[in-house]
């Protein structure tokens, strides 16, 4: 886990967290190491004694702690939070106060928060981005339909479980910092500002009521940042990154990221308007908008510019053994000549007109033997049996010259 800024900065958190050191005892909590920290609390690596397991225990810096009002709602929310059941949502074990201390224990999950794994290793593939955004917009809407609202989501917030053996599995944790639907945005009675200002809506940075959406402008605001490198405002100074969140249009994500397609900045333009009406209705209706927008594009060859690859063999399951396979669909929608076989031969119409043509006409000479009265049948049925012939031939050179023949219309007859 990691809670967005290094303890190392030093101020009276850091003078808090260094009061704590390995093997020191809270709630029946034995602390190993710590594992991250920042402007409100600091986490540790630590293991639940009562039932030997191992735990992230973070512990709220003092200052929030004198706070009572703050100290109620966290243990009712994070109480709150553990009863929503969503998979990608961090299991939380407990949430209480020790000696003084605010500390919520939740699942210790190995594999580390996605900002650390980008820092580690780089951008993400899209496909992953998207998967990761669309398991956080689970844990959202659902904690929204239990009347919850996060108000911290930022990519230090996601947990992956990353293991050799299974896909990854993505956490959203950092509930207990959360607030109740609709309620106002802004300070604690303290002073301490609730979120990160680099992924705030602008109805939270005013201080008015925030209901999920304030959540899915969050999300989005992460989900630019693992695909570009950097949040959409991130400015130097923090009252730069308010005005911009207040004022300045959402950037072009395919400016920093020309590989995507350009569904990807009409998808972010939603998410990131500045009037929450005009957002997605639902965290999981951005991730799925967002997840068709970094899908893979079909380009077709333009004609003209690479030659055309010979028809793929495809095995037909239907055929005979030894009989040929058809062959795939050309590009351009023109279908390839299908082999003519020994079955496709019986069913031509043109061969049996040859092959009967002859017993025809000599069936219509013998009628004409009878007599009189079937001259005409006989005349007709010797015409009948002397004309298939040249039409069956000419048929046949038909079909033998158009495959041969390049269509005005095809791609060969464009160039």
């Amino acid at each position: 886990m990691n809670d967005d800024l290094p303890a190392a900065r030093g101020g009276p958190l850091a003078a808090e967290a260094a009061s704590f050191t390995a093997g020191s005892r809270i709630a029946g909590y034995r602390l190993e190491q710590q594992i991250g920290a920042g402007g409100m609390a600091v986490v540790f690596r630590a293991v639940d004694e009562r039932l030997d397991r191992r735990v992230a225990l973070k512990l709220l810096s003092a200052a929030l702690a004198a706070d009572e009002a703050f100290r109620q709602r966290f243990i009712r929310e994070s109480r709150a939070a553990a009863a929503v059941d969503d998979p990608h949502i961090i299991p939380v074990y407990e949430a209480g106060e020790a000696d003084g201390v605010l500390f919520i224990a939740m699942r210790y999950v190995p594999g580390g928060d996605v900002r650390t794994l980008v820092s580690r290793h780089g951008l993400m593939p899209a496909a992953r981005v998207g998967a990761i955004i669309f398991s956080v917009a689970s844990a959202l809407d659902a904690a929204h339909a239990a009347g919850l609202i996060h108000r911290d989501v930022k990519p230090g917030n996601m947990l992956v479980d990353a293991r050799p053996d299974r896909p990854d599995h993505v956490y959203l944790s950092d509930f207990g910092l959360s607030k109740g639907a609709m309620s106002s945005s802004g300070l604690t009675g303290t002073g301490h500002f609730l979120g990160t200002v680099d992924y705030c809506a602008p109805e939270q940075i005013e201080g008015r009521a925030v209901d999920g959406r304030a959540d899915q402008y969050a999300l989005a605001c992460a989900a630019f940042e693992l695909l570009a490198g950097a949040a959409p405002f991130r400015r130097d100074q923090a009252t730069a990154t308010i005005w911009a969140h207040m004022s300045e249009p959402p950037p072009r994500v395919t400016a920093r990221r020309p590989d995507l397609s350009p569904a990807a900045d009409r998808v972010f333009a939603r998410a990131l308007a500045k009037a929450p009406a005009y957002r997605y209705a639902s965290c999981r209706e951005f991730a799925d908008a967002l997840g068709r927008a970094l899908g893979p594009l079909p380009y077709p060859p333009r004609p003209g510019r690479a030659p055309a690859r010979p028809a793929t063999r495809i095995p037909d399951p239907l055929a005979r053994p030894g009989s040929l396979a058809r062959p795939a669909p050309r590009a351009y929608g023109y279908p390839a000549p299908v082999p003519r076989t020994s079955r496709s031969w019986q069913r031509d119409w043109t061969n049996w007109a040859l092959i009967l043509a002859l017993p025809v006409m000599i069936a219509g000479a013998r009628i004409a033997l009878i007599g009189r009265a079937a001259d005409s049948f006989a005349g007709l049925v010797f015409l009948i049996g002397f004309l298939a012939v040249p039409v069956a031939l000419v048929t046949k050179l038909v079909r033998w010259i158009r495959p041969r023949v390049v269509s005005p219309r095809s791609p060969a007859g464009r160039r």
